[in-house]
């Protein structure tokens, strides 16, 4: 049964509300910072599931929207960013960097070595390594060709597809548990600060204020910064260098902030009116995420994993434990062991298991329960956006040989 782009869309915002429902009424799920989409995606996964199972009905949804919404958040992502704080970025930016390369090295030694326990060929193990997790399913696809057909994995592509299914639903469970855990153990002082990067703090949510002409304007400046992303994104295409659309939405935000801000450094004018923009860019961007991620996990094909269940459950769980304990025994203490690197902490889960809007979707879900962590918007996004992809390439080159 094939559903299509508009009723699947219509669909995510249905699951978006319930996830919204049972986090609103959920005390542990709030607690623990749990996306609200992971609990509306995820439910919809387990529906089609059991569907195949008990009736052999197989749902598809023609997900056309997810990739436009991706845009539409990292774009915003962009504009919020003020090139003025972007200096305080860059001591924690080089350790943020430097500490998801060297994971990225420790998580394709696990998956090889998992690989010779299962008698395996080891490069095997690095689809269950940066390729999928840190990568994600654009890199997984771009690297299967060669595993298959100069390599000679001849499952290389399910297996990285498998592994990152489960490392898309492990990365949002965990991001906010770790942080609840070290805010608990370090107790550490919330910001409390409502002006949130991405959507309002949980028991402002109902008395968010927008206008129209803010909403606007809003909307306009995210078609532009759309509109110069892809022209950015066909000029690096014209290069050797790869790099997922987003990034060239990420920077074209970016730029056109820093050219409003020179041009208006009161934030204020006709075209260009921030402080009647902001609640309307952040409202795009806190929707735009919750769809995204809703439609990236309604569309899992669980079953899909029964061919490669007992590798691929007994590396994932090693990457999934690799990932908790760098977080807590290395990230925390790099980044200043405060608010700010707990926030972090929740992000390194989606860097390292899922995606870049992964992550942001956790330290979102922690600073919607605990408030703003302004430092942690910057330097996650930037080391996903101009770090991860090309490292990775890199490191997967050199340990496929």
């Amino acid at each position: 049964m094939k559903i299509d782009a508009f009723h699947g869309f219509t669909l995510a915002i249905l699951l978006l509300f319930v996830g919204k429902g049972l986090v609103a009424r959920s005390g542990i799920l709030r607690r623990y910072s749990i996306p609200e989409s992971l609990v509306g995606g995820l439910a919809c996964a387990l529906v089609v599931f059991l569907l195949y199972y008990g009736m052999g009905i197989v749902v598809s949804f023609d997900l056309e929207a997810r990739d436009a919404l991706l845009l539409y958040f990292f774009a915003a992502i962009g504009l919020s960013t003020d090139a003025r704080t972007l200096r305080h970025g860059g001591r924690p930016l080089l350790i943020l960097s430097g500490l998801a390369i060297g994971f990225m090295v420790l998580q394709n030694l696990a998956g090889m070595e998992m690989a010779r326990a299962f008698g395996l060929d080891p490069r095997t193990g690095l689809m269950v390594g940066s390729i999928s997790l840190t990568g994600g399913v654009g890199t997984t696809l771009a690297w299967s060709d060669h595993f298959v057909h100069n390599l000679g994995i001849a499952q290389a592509q399910e297996l990285g597809l498998a592994a990152n299914m489960i490392g898309l639903i492990a990365a949002c469970t965990i991001g906010g548990p770790v942080a609840s855990l070290l805010m608990r153990r370090h107790r550490l002082q919330a910001s409390g600060d409502s002006a949130l990067e991405i959507g309002t703090l949980h028991r402002d949510e109902q008395h968010a204020r927008l206008d129209y002409y803010g909403l606007l304007l809003a909307l306009l400046w995210l078609n532009f910064a759309l509109m110069l992303g892809y022209g950015i994104n066909a000029l690096v295409a014209r290069t050797a260098v790869t790099l997922p659309a987003f990034v060239g939405c990420l920077l074209a935000g970016i730029l056109l902030r820093m050219a409003a801000d020179w041009m208006r450094p009161s934030g204020r004018g006709r075209l260009w009116n921030w402080p009647s923009m902001q609640p309307g860019i952040a409202l795009v961007s806190d929707m735009s995420l919750g769809l995204f991620l809703t439609m990236a996990l309604m569309g899992l094909r669980l079953w899909e994993l029964q061919p490669v269940l007992a590798f691929i459950t007994a590396a994932m769980l090693v990457q999934i434990a690799l990932v908790i304990a760098f977080v807590l025994l290395i990230v925390f203490r790099a980044m200043g062991k405060d608010y700010q690197a707990a926030v972090v902490c929740a992000g390194f889960g989606g860097i390292a298991l899922g995606s870049t809007a992964t992550a942001i979707a956790n330290m979102t879900a922690v600073t919607r329960e605990h408030g703003a962590a302004r430092e942690a918007f910057i330097v996650v996004p930037l080391v996903c956006g101009f770090v991860i992809d090309i490292a990775n390439a890199l490191v997967i080159s050199l340990m496929a040989g």
